[in-house]
């Protein structure tokens, strides 16, 4: 079945074009917004061979699981998102609902994420290869190297610019004002206004009161639901062409320094508290501390992205970057897709044993993705069905993140994980992140082999057939 033909399989079967209010795309994963759950066919969706897994993590919102590249292919057929644009999303309160924010805005943004990290990934390995003599040093290894690096900063450089574009869509705001309260903060005439205010300390730029990017993504998040606000307000008192011609202009003169004077410090000083506090745990020179600290993030991880919980990771992973130049938490928790890797290759060997060829089938698909860092078909087709494997892959990925912790395993930027994420460590970290692979591949099979019986997978092959 075709992508179009898929797409229209699943519309139909999430209750029809009227009760989908929104749809995205991860990257195994188009996610819906549904108004009415109940007029979604959970085991319809089941029922399609192109369908790994439907997960239903908060009321009104549906996963539908359909493997790496396809996910997009699919949403494009599906034409729903621009068609619903405007249409309320299902009501949704409470924590998970709060972090699910930072899932709508960062998710569009992973194909450039993962687009500038691998690049800026390129352009150091270019960079160890000419100093090692293995690339010729000369004009054009410059140039190629430069272009990588242009990659990355296209998007790096100016994501507090995406982040104010997609917050402003998440809060109803006009996208071109978010975008240009993001552009603002990174502006050097904020670092010209906290001189004349004597809050610039130029010595430590980042530890000023106001200095450009302060707050980095959470203050331009924080902000633009402020703007959205006024924006609403104004859309309401003013009508027609006085609205086009004066809402943005009113919007921008109220909101701009509120941002500027309030909230660009306050989310500035609160990045640095939250930083600090982290790097207790995440860069202690305490063995124990640091072996504790990984284990639980990498074993965690997964059952962390069940719940949405993981959405929260990202503002840690850029205050890292913004802080010391890197992020050591980024390939710790990455070590849970290898620990899914080894479950998977130990739950093949037994389910070779027991004849289950469906099984056997699925993880030979699978395995080659989970080491290329796309572990959802492993997951959501393998071991999460099976549920104990599920956690013995966790259990294993721990020991590889505690490597990665207690080695001070650092990447530059964030992307796709598994073998593919060494281009993006720091170059003394490169070896050891892939050690840390290896440990959570053995380990993800050694306990999987020995705490998890064959007759699992007998039972899966039987589950299935009936």
């Amino acid at each position: 079945m075709n992508a179009k033909e898929l797409a229209e399989y699943i519309v139909k079967e999430a209750g029809g074009r009227e009760n989908i209010t929104n749809a995205v795309n991860c990257m195994t994963r188009v996610r819906l917004n549904v108004s009415d759950p109940s007029k979604v066919k959970d085991d319809a969706l089941h029922a399609h061979p192109d369908v790994i897994s439907v997960i239903h993590d908060e009321p009104g919102y549906v996963q539908v699981v359909v493997g790496p590249g396809k996910a997009a292919e699919v949403l494009t057929e599906m034409h729903i998102a621009a068609e619903n644009k405007e249409a309320p999303k299902a009501a949704s309160t409470g924590f998970l609902s709060r972090l699910r924010i930072f899932s709508d805005i960062f998710t569009p943004m992973i194909p450039a994420f993962m687009a500038a990290g691998l690049s800026s990934g390129i352009a150091g390995l270019i960079s160890i290869c000419v100093q090692a003599s293995l690339l010729p040093d000369n004009t054009i290894t410059e140039v190629i190297r430069n272009v990588f690096v242009l990659i990355s900063n296209g998007f790096l450089g100016y994501l507090a610019v995406f982040t104010g574009m997609q917050s402003a869509r998440q809060f109803g705001a006009d996208p071109m004002l978010g975008g240009l309260l993001g552009g603002a903060s990174l502006s050097a005439v904020v670092d010209t206004i906290s001189r004349m205010l004597g809050w610039y300390q130029p010595s430590l730029p980042n530890e000023s009161i106001l200095s450009a990017g302060s707050g980095g993504i959470l203050g331009v998040i924080f902000g633009v639901w402020i703007l959205s606000k006024a924006e609403k307000f104004l859309h309401a008192r003013l009508k027609g062409v006085w609205d086009t011609l004066f809402t943005p202009l009113l919007t921008m003169t109220a909101v701009m320094p509120v941002y500027l004077f309030l909230v660009m410090p306050a989310s500035g000083w609160l990045a640095l508290r939250i930083g600090s506090f982290l790097s207790l745990f995440l860069n202690s020179e305490n063995v124990i501390v640091s072996a504790l600290t990984g284990y639980i993030a990498a074993a965690l991880f997964l059952p962390m992205v069940m719940i949405g919980l993981h959405r929260g990771l990202l503002p840690i992973y850029i205050l890292q970057i913004e802080k010391m130049g890197a992020t050591t938490l980024f390939p710790t928790v990455a070590m849970a897709g290898a620990g899914q890797v080894g479950a998977a290759l130990a739950l093949y060997w037994k389910a070779r044993k027991k004849g289950n060829r469906r099984l056997m089938d699925i993880i030979k698909g699978a395995v080659p993705a989970g080491f290329m860092g796309i572990g959802e078909p492993l997951i959501y087709g393998v071991t999460l069905p099976l549920a104990k494997p599920f956690v013995t892959a966790g259990l294993g990925a721990g020991f590889g993140g505690a490597w990665c912790m207690i080695r001070h395993v650092m990447s530059t930027a964030y992307s796709v994980s598994g073998i593919p994420a060494v281009t993006i460590m720091a170059p003394q970290c490169m070896l050891d992140y892939l050690i840390g692979l290896c440990i959570s591949y053995a380990m993800g099979f050694v306990i999987t082999w020995f705490f998890i019986p064959a007759e699992i997978t007998q039972q899966a092959n039987e589950k299935e057939t009936a």
